[in-house]
C-alpha cells in the first residue's frame, strides 16, 4: 500500500455537516494521531513492564495508568475519524509507518531512564495534539479540537506526573 492511498482513502456517506474536503483531511489528522497514540500506548507498557528501583512501584503503577488514558484516547481518536466517515486506521503496520514518535528505548531498566524516555515521549505526543487542535478549528471542525484539547490536557497531567520524578529543584 503506497503512502498516496493511505493518506486517501474512500468516504462512507453520512449527513455530518462538515465538507467532504474538510472530513477528508480531518480523518488524515486523526489517523495520524492515533498512530501517535497508539504508540505511545505500548511504550507506556513497555516503561511499566521494564522500571526498576527504588520508585519501582509508584512508576509501575504510574506508567499503567498513563497506558489506561492512552487506550480512552486512542478509542476517542479512532471513533472520531469514523463518525467522518473515515476508517480508523490503527493496525500495528500502519502505527509503525506513521508514528511520529521516537522509537521506545528497550534497553532501560534504571527509573531515571524510564523516566526521561516517556517525558519525551509525552511531550512529542502532546505538542502533536496541541497541533492538531489548531489543524481542525482551521478546517472548521470545533468537536475534533475539542476531543484534542480534551487528550491534551490529559498528556499534560501525565506528562507532570512524570516529570514530577526528575524535578527536585527549582529552574
Amino acid at each position: 500500500m503506497t503512502n498516496a492511498l493511505l493518506e486517501r482513502e474512500p468516504l462512507f456517506l453520512t449527513r455530518n455537516s462538515l465538507p467532504v474536503t474538510s472530513r477528508s483531511q480531518l480523518i488524515a489528522l486523526l489517523n495520524k494521531r492515533l498512530a501517535d497514540c497508539l504508540d505511545l500506548q505500548l511504550q507506556a507498557k513497555v516503561a511499566h513492564w521494564n522500571v526498576k528501583g527504588p520508585s519501582f512501584i509508584g512508576l509501575h503503577q504510574l506508567f499503567d495508568t498513563i497506558h489506561g488514558s492512552l487506550v480512552e484516547y486512542a478509542d476517542l481518536i479512532a471513533e472520531r475519524a469514523v463518525q467522518l466517515g473515515g476508517t480508523a486506521q490503527g493496525t500495528a503496520r500502519l502505527v509503525a509507518m506513521r508514528s511520529g514518535l521516537d522509537e521506545y528505548p528497550t534497553d532501560l531498566a534504571v527509573e531515571r531512564h524510564h523516566v526521561e524516555a516517556m517525558s519525551g515521549a509525552l511531550a512529542t505526543f502532546g505538542a502533536a495534539a496541541r497541533r492538531a487542535i489548531d489543524e481542525a478549528a482551521h478546517l472548521g471542525d470545533a468537536g475534533t479540537a475539542d476531543l484534542f484539547t480534551e487528550i491534551s490536557r490529559g498528556i499534560d497531567k501525565s506528562l507532570w506526573l512524570v516529570e514530577a520524578h526528575l524535578q527536585s529543584e527549582l529552574a
